[in-house]
């Protein structure tokens, strides 16, 4: 692996756990409340589990070299997972 690709995935991993962490702060549960439905951070989990995926995809499945129909596919297939999830939720 280059030093650029590196850099690349170490970034990628650091921001994975900022997110982590992120999505557990979010958690009404982590200071021992009870876990009431919550549209607006709902919403942000899920768009946080969207980057999350899409992070893993690309630099981890190593997508982000792949041919071109590739990397749309699985973005296609992304937004699809993650609009119906969303979408299943809110309905």
């Amino acid at each position: 692996m280059t030093s650029t690709a590196q850099r690349a995935t170490t970034i990628a991993w650091i921001v994975l756990c900022a997110l982590t962490i992120g999505s557990w702060w979010l958690s009404p549960a982590r200071a021992g409340a009870p876990a009431i439905p919550n549209v607006p951070i709902t919403l942000a989990v899920v768009i946080l589990g969207f980057i999350k995926c899409r992070l893993i995809i690309r630099h981890f499945m190593e997508v982000r070299t792949a041919p071109r129909w590739l990397r749309l596919a699985t973005e296609g297939w992304l937004i699809a997972l993650w609009g119906s999830t969303l979408a299943i939720y809110l309905y």
